[in-house]
């Protein structure tokens, strides 16, 4: 990874598990406006989560496997001083089109069982709005049966189009917002942390998640 004031390059040379093929290319972002402002996630001030550039864009260049994308893009950082299931039980996650700027909703369980939201809308000419909170939606469940919600700004409703990642603790998706007809698109997530601290799921980490050494 290189890095610039205006530019994020991610040069990638791997190999594919568990099927060993190439993977060759790069992945450049234009960072747009970056921004400073850090938020709190837990009401202890463990856990902090910082939109560094929410309005990127992003151009892909992959010779293996041969593929070519550009579009919006989002690069974010979270920091704590403690595991986060020792701090969470849950949260969801969403990033939302929002003409030119970018809306996010974040709601957070922590352990003790209290609840924190987020919404926020990010604008090009670098300021922040609070968003009022939406209405909670339920989604599918995931093959793993990991529960999905959202709440997505404007109350728009929402439905699964695709499930990008579902893995035993965590799924990533792209939701349809709004009506066809004025439809907007938002990636998803939802983590479990109950699910990711017990033993079955530890121990099938390695499998999942495994690390090759050089």
């Amino acid at each position: 990874m290189s890095a610039t004031k205006d530019r994020l390059v991610v040069a990638i040379d791997e190999w594919t598990v568990p099927a060993p093929r190439r993977m060759r290319g790069t992945i450049t972002i234009e960072l747009g406006p970056v921004f400073a402002a850090t938020h709190q996630l837990h009401a202890n001030g463990t856990h902090e989560w910082r939109p560094i550039a929410p309005i990127a864009r992003c151009a892909i260049s992959f010779d293996r496997p041969a593929m070519r994308w550009a579009g919006r893009a989002y690069v974010d950082m979270n920091a704590g001083s403690e595991p986060l299931e020792q701090g969470f039980r849950s949260w969801t996650w969403a990033r939302q089109e929002a003409g030119d700027s970018t809306a996010i909703a974040y709601d957070i369980l922590e352990r003790n069982g209290a609840s924190r939201s987020l919404a926020l809308c990010y604008r090009p000419d670098g300021s922040i709005d609070q968003l009022p909170a939406g209405p909670v939606q339920k989604l599918p469940t995931t093959g793993w049966r990991v529960a999905r919600t959202t709440r997505p700004a404007g109350g728009q409703a929402a439905q699964v189009i695709r499930t990008l990642e579902d893995a035993p603790f965590y799924a990533r998706s792209l939701l349809r917002l709004g009506s066809r007809a004025h439809e907007t698109r938002a990636i998803h997530e939802s983590v479990d942390l109950d699910r990711f601290a017990s033993r079955w799921v530890q121990i099938l980490l390695p499998f999942r998640m495994p690390r090759r050494a050089r």
